[in-house]
C-alpha cells in the first residue's frame, strides 16, 4: 500500500485522568495535571439530552467536541468516522442480565441507546451534520482501523474527517472478557492539506508484523486497560512534536505512522 499522507488539525482527548489534549502533553512534561469531572461535559449537545445520555455517547461527544474547537472547522460539514472496540458496556451488561431474568422489563430508552453507532446518532443530530458518516469496531484494533478508514477518506474524497474512538470501562460479567478498567477516548480533525491550523502531519503505510510501540507510565497501563488507548502511541508521539509509532489496525496488520510537526505548540 502506497503512503497515505494527512494532516491534523485538532485533538480531544478524554480519561478520567485527563481532561483535554493538554493535560496530555502536561502530564508527559512531568507535570500532574488536574483531573476532569467524574462526568464528560459534552457540551455540544443541548442540556436535555446531557442529562439522560449514557457514558458513551458523552465520552465520544466530548473528544469530537474538543477535537472540532481546536480545529475550528464546522462540525456541521465534517464526515466522520466513530470507532468503538465494545460500545456501550453497562447497557450491554444490563440488556443481557434483563432479557436473562426479566425480559418485559426492558427500557426501549437503553435499548435505543445500545446499538453501536448511538455517539455518531447523537453528533450528528447536535451539530445538524449532514455530512457521511461511519461507525465500526474492530476488537483491540479499532482506533487503527477507523484512523485508516478516516484517512482512505481525506485522501479519497480530498475533505476533511472527523475521527472519534471511545470505549467506556467493563461491566458484570462482560468486564471479564473485554478487560476494559476505565473509560478512554479521543478524536482527531484530518485534512487532506496543509492550513495555517495544521498541527503536523502523518505519513502512514500499512504493514504487517505485532511491534509494539513503547509506551511511559502510566500511559502505558491505560493502553492495557481500554482498547482505545492504544491511540496514546500516535497521541504521544504529537504531544511531544513529532516522531514515529506503530497500532494495529487488524489482527495481522499494522499502521506506521510517521508524524512531524507543522507549527508551534497550541492551547488546547
Amino acid at each position: 500500500m502506497s503512503a497515505l499522507r494527512v494532516h491534523v488539525e485538532g485533538v480531544g482527548v478524554w480519561s478520567p485522568q485527563l481532561a483535554n489534549f493538554a493535560a496530555l502533553r502536561e502530564l508527559l512534561d512531568g507535570i500532574e495535571p488536574t483531573p476532569p469531572p467524574a462526568r464528560p461535559a459534552a457540551i455540544t449537545l443541548p442540556a436535555n439530552e446531557r442529562r439522560r445520555a449514557p457514558e458513551s455517547v458523552l465520552l465520544a461527544v466530548e473528544v469530537a467536541g474538543q477535537a472540532v474547537v481546536m480545529s475550528g472547522r464546522d462540525a456541521r460539514n465534517l464526515a466522520c468516522v466513530f470507532a468503538s472496540s465494545h460500545g456501550d458496556q453497562p447497557i450491554t451488561d444490563y440488556m443481557c442480565a434483563t432479557l436473562a431474568n426479566a425480559p418485559g422489563e426492558l427500557s426501549p430508552t437503553r435499548f435505543h441507546n445500545s446499538v453501536h453507532n448511538a455517539p455518531v446518532g447523537y453528533w450528528t443530530i447536535a451539530t445538524d451534520c449532514h455530512a457521511p458518516s461511519t461507525a465500526l469496531a474492530a476488537q483491540r484494533a479499532s482506533f487503527g482501523a477507523g484512523l485508516l478508514e478516516a484517512a482512505c477518506q481525506v485522501v479519497a474524497e480530498r475533505r476533511p474527517v472527523l475521527l472519534v474512538c471511545s470505549d467506556t470501562a467493563g461491566s458484570g460479567p462482560l468486564n471479564e472478557v473485554t478487560g476494559c478498567t476505565q473509560a478512554f477516548a479521543c478524536a482527531l480533525v484530518l485534512t487532506p492539506e496543509r492550513s495555517i491550523d495544521t498541527l503536523a502531519c502523518l505519513d502512514m503505510t500499512l504493514t504487517s508484523g505485532q511491534d509494539i510501540s513503547e509506551l511511559p507510565e502510566p500511559l502505558s497501563g491505560w493502553s492495557r486497560g481500554n482498547p482505545s488507548a492504544t491511540a496514546l502511541a500516535l497521541l504521544a508521539v504529537l504531544a511531544r512534536g513529532g516522531g514515529h509509532c506503530r497500532v494495529d489496525a487488524s489482527s495481522g496488520m499494522q499502521l506506521r505512522i510517521d508524524t512531524q510537526a507543522m507549527v508551534a505548540e497550541r492551547a488546547a
